[in-house]
């Protein structure tokens, strides 16, 4: 328990220290204080264990954490006091706005990461994460003349008060062109008013090296550096562009540098509990989160036999009891492989081991009497390159999917061959997210309505009890509650946005909203595509403008740097924006906004203000998705495809109180081997006129030629791909219909809208992080709670 007095008189000792006083204290200094006076009572208990001495490491290269102050103090349940004690010192809670998000995350992966950390604290499971401190976030994103364009992060320019260094548990990383020191910087998870702190340990680069002062002084000034800026290369940025053999370089420094920081920490914690090495994985249980730290198999392997004199017999037997692996995409281009060659150069002797690795999959195959040539199909080690996900199943205890349709697709297409061979392994954990920062911090209205109607607060630590709410499915004075919630909602967000994007967007109409990574299988262009068909309906009368209610289309995402197909599309995206809100002929009906920097802050306040969320990748494509249960926690419906977790969210809330359309898997594995495109473009002319927008002159790409290589990618194809590859005008004029259906939903028969979307929030109890990690816990991990541990 924080003990206030205590906590009060550490932040004005700070504040004083800080010779800072009345009006001289900035946001950031009076959020810094806060933290570092909150961490005096947190740091010393850090780190746990369970009753039986096993606990969990979490590995992951992304952890998306989001700001961090509000969510700690409504943990904490400190809201109220520090609220009081900055009021006392001049400031005010809603001051730390300005606070910076920790972006060391791309997306999903990284955000899915840290509601697992939540819910674990929140029930004090022994799990601990492992990741990267990098020194820039993603990237900020601003839109110049509709471009995406990235600048630093910087996210600890003004300090980084909820970490604390730990160099004496630093770890030198060996790699053949040369050694760096991996510090760990430790950031506690505090669980939901439980007195209890999870750890997130993040390692950062650092150079082993003196500053080559000789050098220097000859002039040589790149030179005296060289050293060091080699070292913080590792840990600078989330994802370095790996067009070039440098790249390529790095990246795999960074998955190295992390996964080998780690396992030598958790060898180190396990020999200082007094315990034998070859009783490892009686006491360690280690997830993989994807596939950019599997090389942590073939580290603890050269641990196990270069440290402590194991066979590769031995070693190898310990490893697959302690390893877990989460696969988290069935497409082929995204299941990561490593040059083998890349990898002898800089990491000999882990090659080493994973040819090891690779010999005994051979083995063990011919064992079972599997013929060569589905061997050579399978081994992790072939065609040059080393396959991550091979290498991950073949030495991992247990492989799971992240939603139900996506662990079918894995064990009855994608991975067949490994799930007849190992049915045993697989599993499936759909994903959740957590309902403590994903409801009760950034929608406090819907919060105490809830906590009203059920007479506790007991739904942030069990959301099943959000069930109980459908009683008031036709109570429509309870409805008229939450839909004025939704309206205050509504208009803080458009006040927000015009804040921050200076465009003012109207309360009263519908928000459509689209945010997560931008990439082709997301389908943002198929959105685009929608909102322009709409239009011309709309000009030439086929579409009735009086059957409308004003649609806002709200669009959020980043690009990879270097991805520029995804980066043509945002800025088609903004093209079709200026020509919709500049045309005063619609009056206003459509209105196109693509916010700038969208990231977990920004999310809170979208997630809270949407009428309908679009949910739209190819079916088949998206493993689960958690942006569609974060929407239907706060009580929005989905407009999807039958894909990820969308099947379960229609399972729990009912189809009829969603809008599905589209080819599903079935349909698209009929579908795709005849499918032309070119057809539906030579017979639909609303189709054509759509497509020809994106050579015709209508929109200008600044001479880029990405529009025409949009527009021939989804005809023609590439060499890398077919045409229309992810089906994107074959499901564009089911995609318009059920988007109209959605707004003739919202105009004329508002109040069974708000049923529906009610009834959407009363069946979003799956979809905890809690219910996840109690899946893990128990079937994977086989970890217990810690009863005693307090902060």
């Amino acid at each position: 328990m924080i003990d206030k007095t205590l906590l009060k008189n550490d932040f004005e000792d700070i504040l004083r220290e800080m010779r800072l006083c009345g009006n001289r204290r900035t946001p950031v200094q009076l959020h810094n204080a806060l933290a570092r006076a909150i961490m005096k009572q947190a740091i010393p208990m850090m780190g746990c264990c369970s009753p039986s001495g096993r606990s969990a490491a979490y590995l992951s290269m992304e952890f998306l954490m989001g700001r961090a102050v509000y969510n700690n103090i409504l943990c904490l349940g400190l809201h109220d006091y520090a609220e009081e004690l900055l009021n006392g010192a001049g400031g005010d809670l809603v001051d730390f706005e300005e606070i910076e998000d920790a972006a060391l995350g791309n997306g999903g992966l990284g955000r899915l990461a840290a509601c697992f950390l939540d819910s674990a604290a929140s029930m004090k499971l022994p799990l601990k994460g492992y990741g990267i401190r990098y020194k820039f976030g993603l990237f900020k994103q601003t839109l110049e003349d509709g471009f995406q364009r990235e600048y630093a992060d910087d996210w600890t320019k003004f300090g980084d008060p909820w970490s604390v260094r730990a160099e004496e548990e630093s770890v030198v990383i060996h790699y053949s062109t040369g050694d760096v020191n991996a510090v760990p910087y430790d950031m506690p998870i505090f669980g939901y008013q439980n007195d209890f702190a999870g750890t997130l340990r993040l390692w950062q680069s650092e150079s082993l090296g003196e500053f080559d002062f000789a050098a220097f002084n000859r002039g040589e000034y790149l030179t005296a550096s060289k050293g060091q800026i080699d070292a913080e290369n590792i840990s600078c940025t989330l994802y370095p562009n790996d067009d070039t053999k440098e790249g390529k370089l790095l990246r795999l420094k960074q998955e190295y540098f992390f996964s080998a920081a780690s396992m030598a920490d958790l060898v180190r914690r396990h020999l200082a509990a007094g315990r034998k090495i070859d009783t490892f994985a009686e006491f360690n249980s280690i997830q993989l989160n994807d596939t950019h730290p599997v090389i942590a198999i073939p580290e603890l392997i050269r641990i196990f036999v270069k440290e402590h004199g194991m066979s590769f017999e031995q070693a190898f037997t310990i490893a697959k009891k302690t390893f877990n692996y989460t696969n988290h995409t069935i497409m082929a281009e995204a299941l990561e492989k490593w040059s083998a060659e890349l990898i002898e150069e800089l990491l000999p002797d882990v090659y080493a081991i994973i040819l090891q690795i690779n010999e005994e999959f051979i083995s063990d195959m011919y064992r079972r009497g599997i013929p060569r040539d589905r061997i050579e199909g399978m081994q992790p080690v072939s065609g040059g390159s080393v396959h991550m996900a091979k290498l991950a199943i073949f030495s991992s205890q247990y492989v799971n999917g992240v939603a139900k349709i996506h662990t079918e697709i894995l064990k009855n297409t994608a991975l067949n061959d490994w799930y007849e061979l190992f049915p045993e392994r697989f599993q499936n954990k759909t994903n959740g997210i957590t309902p403590r920062r994903w409801l009760a911090l950034c929608n406090p209205k819907l919060s105490a309505l809830i906590t009203e109607l059920l007479g506790n607060d007991k739904w942030m630590t069990d959301l099943t009890q959000l069930s109980k709410l459908r009683q008031y499915a036709d109570d429509r004075a309870v409805l008229n509650r939450f839909a004025q919630i939704k309206r205050a909602n509504k208009c803080e967000l458009a006040d927000y946005i015009e804040l921050h994007e200076d465009i003012r967007i109207d309360p009263n109409s519908m928000f459509d909203i689209q945010i997560k990574r931008l990439h082709e299988y997301k389908r943002q262009l198929l959105n685009a595509f929608g909102i322009l068909y709409i239009y011309y309906g709309i000009k030439d009368g086929s579409i009735a403008a009086s059957n409308l209610a004003p649609m806002t289309f709200i669009f959020g995402a980043k690009a990879a740097p270097g991805y520029a197909r995804a980066k043509a599309i945002i800025k088609f995206i903004n093209e079709v924006g200026d020509l919709v809100n500049n045309d005063p002929t619609i009056n206003g009906l459509l209105k196109v906004v693509f916010i700038q920097n969208y990231r977990v802050t920004y999310a809170e306040k979208l997630v809270v203000a949407a009428d309908l969320s679009e949910q739209i990748s190819t079916a088949g494509t998206e493993a689960s998705g958690t942006g569609n249960m974060k929407f239907m926690l706060n009580g929005t419906m989905t407009l999807g495809t039958y894909d990820g977790a969308n099947v379960e969210i229609c399972e729990e809330a009912g189809e009829e109180n969603n809008y599905i359309f589209g080819a599903r898997v079935d349909d698209l594995a009929r579908i795709m081997p005849n499918y032309d495109p070119r057809k539906a473009y030579s017979e639909n002319t609303r189709i054509a006129r759509v497509m020809n927008t994106l050579i015709d002159g209508t929109f200008d790409d600044g001479g880029t030629g990405a529009f025409r290589e949009l527009y021939y990618s989804l005809l023609d194809g590439a060499s890398w791909h077919a045409p229309d590859h992810y089906y994107v005008l074959g499901d564009l004029e089911n995609y318009v219909q059920a988007k109209l259906k959605a707004n003739s939903d919202y105009k004329f028969n508002p109040d069974e809208f708000i049923k529906k979307s009610w009834l959407n929030m009363a069946a979003a109890g799956k979809f905890s992080s809690d219910r996840t990690i109690a899946e893990y816990a128990n079937d994977i991990w086989k970890i217990e709670p810690d009863k005693d541990k307090k902060v």
